[in-house]
């Protein structure tokens, strides 16, 4: 008889469904805001006689390509992980191919919706393979951050001796047992007896 309780591994594997149509409507909005703005910029940047409007009668295309881009985007990126029930970077690649084609579409060329298309898509699948930030490598939030610096300061430290062996000794870098070394060479050269630490004053 199975098991009808899965394991905490298994239950961590479970897939999480998303809301596609939500999220597709704020992207559509964030994505159009963008746009408006550079049509703004286009809109200032172009002469004509159309005034603040322009950015609408003239420019609005690039607000409604903007916003039909982020929307697509979105849309397909959740609905293709809904249906393969997987969260990995092919799901931005199917929604970049989708984004993409409406990029391709103002110009109405078969040739140039699947270029761009495909274009976008294996920029994004690049992009999410390899981690999907511009930070960098992202640290395991649940691991100390304190824990986590002592670890690393510990595993790239080094004996002491192998630092003098290679810089050889000084005031500054020198093993355990240096004073008394010292005193006993300067004794030996110079007939001078120095004090140190570990000696008795009596």
């Amino acid at each position: 008889m199975a098991d009808s309780h899965p394991s905490q591994d298994r239950v961590e594997e479970l897939y999480q469904p998303k809301d596609a149509i939500s999220a597709a409507i704020k992207a559509t909005g964030v994505t159009g805001a963008a746009g408006a703005f550079v049509s703004t910029i286009q809109n200032t940047l172009t002469r004509h006689n159309a005034g603040a409007w322009g950015a609408v009668t003239r420019f609005g295309g690039t607000t409604a390509l903007f916003a039909a881009m982020g929307g697509t985007y979105e849309f397909t990126k959740n609905a293709s992980a809904n249906l393969r029930e997987k969260d990995d970077a092919y799901n931005p690649a199917i929604g970049g191919f989708f984004a993409g084609t409406m990029m391709g579409l103002r110009f109405r060329s078969p040739a140039l919706i699947l270029g761009y298309g495909t274009g976008l898509s294996a920029l994004l699948f690049a992009f999410s393979f390899t981690g999907g930030t511009l930070y960098g490598y992202q640290k395991d939030p649940t691991v100390d951050e304190v824990s986590r610096k002592e670890y690393m300061r510990k595993n790239r430290r080094r004996p002491i001796e192998q630092t003098v062996n290679e810089l050889g000794e000084s005031a500054h870098v020198h093993a355990p047992g240096y004073e008394q070394r010292r005193a006993q060479r300067i004794k030996e050269a110079y007939g001078i007896d120095v004090p140190t630490h570990g000696a008795s004053t009596s």
